[in-house]
């Protein structure tokens, strides 16, 4: 199972207070269980609503996850592949962190590098190469 995460080990406020959370009947495994017990376990999550996030996490958060989000701007994420409601809840939360932390993760820049001696030598060697394969396709000259 996953560990227990919160968004105070990525430096983020608690954002569990301003998550909806809401249960139905889950398909999949459990037998005659399943029918009878709600453990499907929906969250939603209204970024433009949040009193948590800043104006800028928020704006980051709605250009990065703009093909996930309702019109509203509301983050939608369900689980249901646990036969609890508990280990759904632990689920759909453990990849809602994720998936926030890594849309607020600032991108690094490459830096740009110059090919080594290595690369440069074997470069050249590969184009004498085709070089000396298109030179003996020719036809000799008579002189």
């Amino acid at each position: 199972m996953y560990q227990t995460l919160n968004m105070e080990q990525f430096g983020l406020p608690e954002l569990e207070k301003e998550i909806v959370f809401s249960t139905s009947r889950s398909s999949g495994k459990g037998g005659q269980h399943v029918n009878t017990t709600e453990t499907r376990v929906e969250i939603r999550f209204n970024i433009p609503a949040s009193k948590l996030l800043t104006d800028n996490q928020k704006e980051t958060l709605l250009i990065k996850l703009q093909s996930r989000l309702s019109t509203e701007g509301a983050l939608r994420m369900y689980s249901q592949k646990e036969r609890s409601q508990a280990a759904n809840k632990e689920d759909v939360l453990q990849r809602f962190y994720i998936l926030i932390y890594k849309a607020l993760k600032p991108v690094r820049k490459r830096i740009a590098s110059k090919p080594g001696r290595a690369a440069k030598e074997s470069r050249i060697q590969d184009k004498k190469a085709v070089s000396q394969k298109k030179e003996l396709r020719k036809t000799p000259k008579q002189e």
